[in-house]
């Protein structure tokens, strides 16, 4: 599924953190990665178009964010090797 989502240009959204796993210790190419964490059901639709609006330049440049219900954590693209 990150193999797609990279091919195609394409943000990956998940609420599982095997994807951010895999492209910060395997170093598996992506275009970015949002990661959504003890969001109720009806709360993820809304949280993932505010991640999308605010931090869009971020993840077109493979940045990783994380939100749940309290905070957003953006680790950016040059972070990865780190």
């Amino acid at each position: 599924m990150l193999a797609h989502a990279t091919e195609h240009g394409q943000v990956l959204l998940t609420l599982d953190k095997d994807f951010g796993e895999l492209a910060v210790v395997r170093r598996q190419a992506h275009c970015g990665i949002v990661r959504l964490v003890n969001l109720r059901a009806q709360a993820q639709g809304p949280a993932s178009v505010a991640v999308l609006r605010r931090y869009g330049a971020e993840l077109t440049r493979g940045a990783i964010v994380t939100a749940d219900v309290q905070r957003v954590r953006v680790r950016p693209p040059d972070a990865e090797g780190v």
